[in-house]
């Protein structure tokens, strides 16, 4: 029998303003309030509160609204100290008091490890920083727009839009401090249009400064963007089409950490806020109580960030990163900083160590420390690898939750858990968890 193909008509979503109570924060920082027992988010709500919010989308399972009116605040709401807070999407939690922040993001870590671990163990104090002037590196947009006018910013949450900034109080003050006059000598170049984005980080050499752009400058605005980096004796890279970046002026920078200064490139990933990661180190250096005695591994080791202060402390350190270039930075690294008993290895983390040389070795402490997306094809080693602890260092308390799990079932208890608020105001967690072999 031919059977003909009858679409559904798609639903119209209901754009009435809907009264809603407000009963939690997701791990996002978005509110969540349930209309007939489907979880609604929405930003900017906080718990308790009395909201009116607008359906923006309505999908079988969840729907998010946006709100339009505050009708019963929480105690804990604050007024944002940034002008641009209504639109820019860098922060997300400047409504929420401080320590409220720090108190939700703990309840959300120990939420995800009861529901996902099934582990109820108590927290270590929160690793905190200043709530302001934390970030030490910084990616700004930049574009003109139809009517000729070039915007420097952040995007828009959820939109490519650019909302201009000319002052943002998470900055570094050095770096803050320089965007009004870095806009300035942007603007008057006569390539305004080639400009891709920019990228300003604190160094131990002072202000680093990439400018990326699509097609390569004309003379004479390189010469106005080496006056404006010679005014202010910043180091200077430039990145043109699809060319490597090139730095043009000052020494190859650097950061300090645990007495050690580890180099990178701009286009490197290091922690944006300093003082939590000293904090971050120092505490997975103890969790871990590394003996002269001991053999370490350290899973994605990026440029020695972990691997180079635990060799200070270990007999041995090995360093497995899945980006080969980062392996040659953290090996530079090591002997910059005249340490040789780490070594690194590029490998693909996905698929597991067995055929490894240095997967057959036997390691009484590792550290491994993922991206967002987890640490599911190495789990399987670490969780057979007969390591007295292992430190888990987690951008996504999602993915440690679910990682955790081989731990525990290979007889690991979580004996430490931690958040770690790298990033203040946003609703972005951080956390580090021991394990130590039963």
């Amino acid at each position: 029998m031919a059977r003909f193909f009858n679409p559904q008509k798609k639903k119209t979503l209901d754009t009435k303003h809907k009264a809603l109570k407000v009963e939690r924060l997701d791990h996002h920082g978005d509110g969540v309030a349930f209309i007939n027992k489907k979880p609604v988010f929405i930003a900017g709500a906080l718990p308790g509160e009395s909201v009116v919010a607008q359906l923006t989308e309505d999908k079988r399972q969840f729907a998010r609204a946006r709100l339009i009116k505050v009708t019963d605040p929480a105690e804990e709401r604050v007024d944002p100290f940034c002008p641009h807070y209504s639109d820019c999407g860098g922060c997300n939690l400047q409504h929420l008091k401080y320590d409220s922040q720090v108190e939700s993001k703990r309840q959300t870590l120990s939420q995800l490890m009861t529901k996902f671990a099934g582990d109820t163990t108590e927290q270590a104090p929160a690793s905190v920083s200043s709530d302001s002037g934390y970030r030490r590196r910084t990616r700004l947009s930049v574009r003109v727009d139809k009517d000729g006018k070039l915007l420097m910013g952040f995007r828009q949450r959820n939109s490519n839009a650019i909302v201009a900034v000319s002052d943002c109080a998470v900055l570094k003050p050095s770096i803050n401090q320089l965007l009004p006059e870095l806009f300035q000598c942007l603007d008057a170049l006569k390539g305004r249009r080639v400009l891709g984005h920019i990228e300003l980080v604190e160094a131990e050499q002072g202000i680093v400064l990439l400018v990326r752009t699509v097609k390569p400058l004309n003379p004479s605005d390189k010469s106005a963007l080496n006056a404006f980096v010679d005014r202010h004796s910043l180091v200077f890279y430039l990145h043109e089409g699809d060319q490597t970046p090139i730095r043009l002026k000052g020494d190859a920078p650097s950061y300090p950490v645990d007495a050690l200064s580890l180099q990178f490139e701009p286009t490197d990933f290091i922690q944006v806020n300093p003082d939590i990661n000293h904090k971050m180190v120092a505490q997975a250096i103890d969790w871990l109580d590394v003996k002269e005695t001991d053999h370490v591994l350290d899973l994605f080791c990026g440029l020695g960030n972990f691997s180079l202060p635990l060799a200070r402390r270990a007999a041995s350190v090995v360093g497995i990163e899945g980006v080969e270039f980062m392996v040659q930075r953290a090996t530079e690294n090591a002997e910059r900083n005249q340490i040789d008993n780490a070594c690194f290895y590029h490998a693909n983390l996905e698929e597991g160590a067995e055929k490894t040389d240095w997967g057959n070795r036997h390691y009484q402490k590792i550290l491994l420390d993922p991206a967002r997306a987890g640490a599911a094809g190495i789990m399987p080693f670490v969780a057979q690898s007969g390591a007295e602890k292992i430190v888990y260092v987690s951008c996504n308390p999602s993915t440690l939750a679910r990682d955790s799990q081989q731990l525990l079932n290979k007889g690991y208890i979580l004996a430490q858990l931690g958040m770690v608020d790298m990033f203040p105001h946003t609703g972005h967690l951080e956390s580090m968890a021991l394990f130590v072999k039963s």
